[in-house]
């Protein structure tokens, strides 16, 4: 009758341990809509004697939609052994800054809201998003970037903006962002 009981059991565990297995490797898969962004820089901001250092780090990624435009951004990294380990949740503290660095072309219709890139700040629950929009009225690229949790959101966010310009002489024809919204 124990040996029963004991099946039984293993069966509601077995789908328990299913379930956060799967929700760990759909948290862990790859979530952003542009590749891994490149590491600029890091700067140390608390000093840590036996583990790591809390960091600023500085990225780049480029718009995978938009060719021509790069963003970079700075996030707080969580040291100490829950950062070394990755069981740290960070802070919602993140700048942005997004700039033309050529011709802008666009490669495909986009949504206003649609995301640019996504990256995993916590080992399950959240996420930070930069989002891109246009502003059709005066030809400009708008990115956001912001961290959401599962459960609640954040408030906090930046905001930077991207005039489509022409790019040297051979650049004569601006596209206008608002042709490319769906």
């Amino acid at each position: 009758m124990a040996s029963k009981a004991i099946v039984k059991c293993d069966g509601k565990w077995r789908i328990v341990a299913l379930a956060v297995l799967a929700l760990t490797f759909w948290q862990a898969s790859p979530v952003s809509a542009a590749d891994e962004p490149d590491l600029i820089f890091r700067r140390s901001t608390v000093f840590k004697w036996v583990s790591p250092n809390d960091k600023l780090a500085t990225y780049g990624v480029d718009d995978p939609e938009v060719e021509g435009v790069a963003c970079h951004f700075t996030i707080p990294e969580k040291g100490g052994f829950k950062g070394w380990l990755g069981l740290a949740e960070e802070v919602s503290d993140i700048s942005l800054a997004c700039r033309q660095i050529g011709p802008i072309r666009f490669k495909d219709k986009m949504g206003q809201g649609d995301d640019m890139f996504r990256q995993r700040r916590s080992l399950f629950f959240k996420k930070m998003q930069i989002v891109r929009g246009c502003d059709a009225k005066r030809n400009v690229l708008v990115y956001m970037v912001y961290s959401d949790k599962l459960i609640e959101g954040s408030p906090k966010n930046s905001t930077s903006s991207v005039p489509i310009m022409p790019w040297g002489a051979a650049d004569a024809a601006v596209q206008k962002c608002g042709e490319f919204v769906q």
